[in-house]
Parts: C-alpha cells; sequence; structure tokens
C-alpha cells in the first residue's frame, strides 16, 4: 500500500507549517490581500488546514463549504485567473521555501491547478 501524498510530504505538521507561510505570502501580495481584509485569519487558516489534510490524502476533517460556494461573493468581486494564478504563485514559492521534493510539489499543484474551475465558479 501507498502512502498518501499527505503522509508523503510531511503529515499535518508540514501541511501546517506550509499553510501559515503560505499566508504570510499571501497577505504581502498588494494584488490579492484585499480579499482577505475581513476575514478571520485564525479560522482561515484553520478551515485551510483541513481543506489541504483531506485534498492530500490525510483524514477528512474539513467541515467548510464547497470551494465554489466559499468563493462566490470573491468571483462576484472580481477574483479572476490572473489573481488565481497570483495565489499559486505563493504556493509554489512556499513548497520552494521548505525543500519540497519536485515530485511532491508536482503532485500539490496539480491538486491546486484542479481547484481553478471550482474557485473561479466556471
Amino acid at each position: 500500500m501507498s502512502s498518501s501524498l499527505f503522509e508523503n510530504i510531511g503529515g499535518k505538521d508540514a501541511v501546517n507549517a506550509a499553510v501559515d507561510l503560505f499566508y504570510r505570502k499571501v497577505l504581502m501580495d498588494d494584488t490579492i490581500s484585499h480579499y482577505f481584509e475581513s476575514v478571520d485569519m485564525e479560522a482561515q487558516r484553520n478551515k485551510q488546514k483541513s481543506f489541504l489534510t483531506f485534498a492530500f490524502g490525510g483524514p477528512n476533517d474539513y467541515s467548510g463549504k464547497s470551494l465554489r460556494d466559499a468563493h462566490t461573493s470573491l468571483v462576484n468581486n472580481g477574483l479572476n485567473e490572473a489573481q488565481f494564478m497570483a495565489v499559486a504563485g505563493h504556493l509554489q514559492a512556499t513548497l520552494d521555501e521548505l525543500d519540497v521534493p519536485k515530485a511532491l510539489s508536482e503532485q500539490v499543484m496539480a491538486i491546486a491547478a484542479g481547484t481553478m474551475d471550482d474557485v473561479l465558479n466556471r
């Protein structure tokens, strides 16, 4: 039986570290940070950690909205593909900074790319 991506990247501690670093990068990006101005970032980080744990094959503790529902108001306020790609770039930079091996990083980025249509409500 092969290990899940969640296990291969280092489990809960790795996801937690990645999400915290990722949001530091996102919040410093003036092209997208305004989407988080009224967001409870502690709750946001926790939801993201649960979602990624599940998406990477770990335990399913995610009980939030679907990606489509969670991002509808953002799309209605101008969220577009360029901004999605900016977020994806911060995710890639986070993986690089944490020295995630290329094969695992590619799996993470493929999962992220697969969410674009739902995030952008297409």
